[in-house]
């Protein structure tokens, strides 16, 4: 059982189920809107996240068509993205996860279009975009 928080609590949830790899993106779209280098988020099922607090104060964005960034009004924290092409998956972001994962991050995506600024020193694999189809990073 995994739990997490936004910054501020209002928003908390529980996540019975197994977390997918860690995928660190280095997309445009998550540098600008995690203010970092890269996001780092894992992939969930829908069917074992619940809300324990604050589901009714969670905010959406479409960042761009079909693909959603949840993130908590009060306090600004990101907490997923989702998109509708993979119905039943959310990129949940480990930063807002309590628990150790018990893992490491497993690779570097959309390094095509990563920050002049940060250098990536470590040995992971790095796609140019992503290694699967339809990922919703």
């Amino acid at each position: 059982m995994y739990t997490g928080q936004c910054l501020c609590g209002d928003i908390q949830f529980e996540y019975d189920g197994p977390l997918g790899p860690v995928a660190l993106c280095h997309c445009s779209q998550c540098r600008r809107a995690h203010g970092s280098a890269f996001s780092a988020s894992v992939p969930v099922q829908t069917v074992r996240f619940r809300y324990v607090a604050g589901q009714d104060q969670v905010r959406e964005f479409e960042s761009r068509p079909g693909k959603y960034r949840a993130f908590c009004p009060r306090c600004g924290s990101q907490l997923y993205s989702r998109v509708d092409a993979i119905p039943g998956i959310l990129r949940l972001r480990v930063g807002v996860i309590n628990e150790p994962l018990g893992k490491k991050a497993a690779q570097h995506v959309y390094v095509g279009s990563k920050s002049d600024w940060f250098d990536i020193t470590d040995n992971l694999p790095q796609f140019e975009k992503t290694e699967r189809t339809n990922d919703p990073h």
